[in-house]
């Protein structure tokens, strides 16, 4: 497994190995004994999977507040997406800063978002599937979503407009955001 820090403290992209043969390939996409020897202590409780049909859909920024705090192991199953992470920790030095990351079927790669972060990500191919761990189970009084336009993120829309839930849509922009971390 290839282990890259961001410049973000926490957010790290994981790359793990394909062993690959005339069927296929095989992957080991976590083992919490080797990530432990790593430093990156998890105990992921809910798995999640989302198939958007459209490219240009954005989800997020989302978060859940503590004692429901989510980290988030996310990959992506089908397609290709940009997935971003917004350092949203109080006394942080690169509080509103961002880091995202292309993850894609044929990279592999995947991307690890500790508790204090907002994340969200925008789909670039029809039906593109993404799966996440969760260090935590949903919570909806805990869950809360910051504009996706409000952080100086380059979503790499070329003008067009994303499609958003309501949710989203409506959601403040981090300027008028009270963190809870």
């Amino acid at each position: 497994m290839q282990i890259e820090q961001t410049a973000l403290e926490g957010v790290v992209i994981l790359t793990p190995a394909r062993h690959q043969d005339g069927r296929g390939f095989f992957s080991e996409s976590w083992n919490r004994d080797r990530m432990a020897q790593a430093g990156l202590n998890y105990d992921f409780v809910q798995d999640n999977h989302s198939m958007s049909l459209t490219p240009g859909t954005l989800r997020g920024l989302h978060f859940q507040a503590p004692p429901h705090a989510q980290a988030k192991l996310v990959r992506c199953g089908r397609g290709r997406l940009f997935d971003v992470a917004v350092d949203i920790r109080r006394d942080s030095s690169t509080y509103g800063q961002w880091v995202g990351v292309d993850l894609s079927f044929d990279n592999g790669r995947q991307l690890l978002i500790p508790e204090g972060f907002l994340h969200g990500f925008v789909t670039r191919e029809p039906e593109t599937e993404v799966i996440y761990k969760c260090s935590h189970g949903y919570a909806p009084a805990a869950d809360g979503a910051v504009h996706w336009d409000s952080c100086g993120i380059d979503w790499g829309l070329e003008g067009a407009a994303p499609l958003l839930s309501d949710k989203d849509a409506a959601a403040p922009p981090l300027s008028a955001f009270d963190t809870p971390f």
